[in-house]
């Protein structure tokens, strides 16, 4: 369990977040029983993009005539879609208080995108404290803006304990992509603020700890897609990775904190090249890798590499150095799932520091 940090010298220290303004969260509507209402939409968007106003204009009031009759009835996939039209104003006049109802009540039938919008939009408009449990559901489905959120309140300790590890954790996932994801800006603004102030053992927790964390994201994700196969009202479509990025507005929780006395990195973190550098061949191949700890000195990072390197369940896989903030995972990659896990047991037993990660 990550420590909770609250050092004496830091107690006044607060981190500034970025919320989400109203226009751009889901742009992709659910299907289920509303699929008129979606042809319709897709078609619109077609058209806007073409430029064809008229067109987009007819097949937007169509969507929305198709929605509206299915949310009357109650259905929840169609209230979350006529909750995004509000949401964006497309096809009817922006209503954000009227999206938050439909936001709700699809929510309440176990809609999780809704209850992800319902959280984000009661947020924005200051009640944080009502907002967290969405926030907190949001963020165990690998939400990056909630992730976010969640990783600021956990560092200024509102509406959650002050747990500076967790922290750390959350922003490191909120600031990594995927295929087809987009980058969240706010949170890697976040982590090089954290490291200003999170002490460099916490801050190597917390690294570790994300990768605990995406790993149970990943099996939340799981359940959620059996969920679907099953017909489940909890397994609501979740949020489009190719959604565009959100627009942003700054809204201050706490004061923001001083400037750093050091100098700030003048390059942002790269991912760098992997080094082919152990003498035999691997054994296995896939996208699993170990993470053999976390360093805030490169040169730490290199001895636990030739420590390791030589070892048969790391020897002839990729070295790759992923740099968090100012803290650089060491992992080996290259690895199934399962070679992965009976790798990280063999070195466990070793007494080596052993992780089995996707990311």
């Amino acid at each position: 369990m990550a420590r909770n940090t609250n050092r004496t010298g830091n107690q006044g220290t607060r981190l500034a977040v970025l919320i989400l303004a109203a226009g751009a969260l889901l742009a992709t509507p659910a299907l289920a029983d509303t699929k008129a209402g979606v042809d319709a939409w897709t078609r619109a968007e077609a058209a806007s993009a073409a430029g064809d106003k008229a067109t987009a204009r007819r097949e937007y009031a169509n969507a929305i005539r198709e929605w509206q009759a299915q949310a009357d009835k109650g259905d929840p996939d169609a209230q979350f879609n006529l909750g995004q039209a509000y949401k964006w104003g497309k096809g009817v006049p922006q209503d954000l208080t009227r999206a938050e109802v439909l936001f709700a009540k699809a929510a309440a039938k176990g809609h999780a995108s809704a209850a992800d919008n319902y959280g984000l939009l009661l947020f924005q408009r200051g009640q944080h404290a009502q907002a967290m449990p969405y926030i907190k559901a949001a963020a165990d489905r690998g939400e990056k803006r909630a992730l976010y959120l969640l990783g600021i309140a956990h560092f200024n300790g509102e509406n959650v304990p002050k747990d500076w590890v967790r922290a750390y954790a959350l922003e490191t996932l909120s600031a990594q992509t995927g295929p087809g994801e987009t980058p969240l800006p706010q949170a890697r603004a976040a982590l090089e603020q954290m490291d200003r102030y999170i002490p460099l053992e916490d801050r190597q927790r917390g690294v570790s700890l994300a990768t605990e964390l995406g790993q149970q994201i990943d099996a939340n994700r799981q359940r959620q897609i059996a969920s679907a196969d099953l017909g489940m009202p909890d397994a609501a479509p979740a949020a489009s990775p190719s959604a565009p990025a959100p627009a942003l507005k700054a809204t201050a929780l706490a004061k923001a904190p001083p400037a750093a006395k050091h100098p700030a990195p003048s390059n942002e973190p790269k991912h760098e090249a992997a080094q082919h550098d152990a003498p035999t061949p691997k054994t296995g191949s896939g996208p699993w890798k170990l993470q053999l700890g976390a360093f805030g000195v490169a040169s730490n990072a290199d001895a636990q590499w030739a420590k390791v390197r030589r070892m048969p369940e790391v020897a002839g896989h990729p070295r790759i150095n992923l740099p968090t903030g100012k803290v650089t995972r060491l992992l080996a990659g290259d690895y199934s799932a399962e070679d992965a896990k009976a790798a990280c047991r063999k070195l466990s037993a070793a007494g080596i520091s052993c992780l089995p990660t996707k990311d």
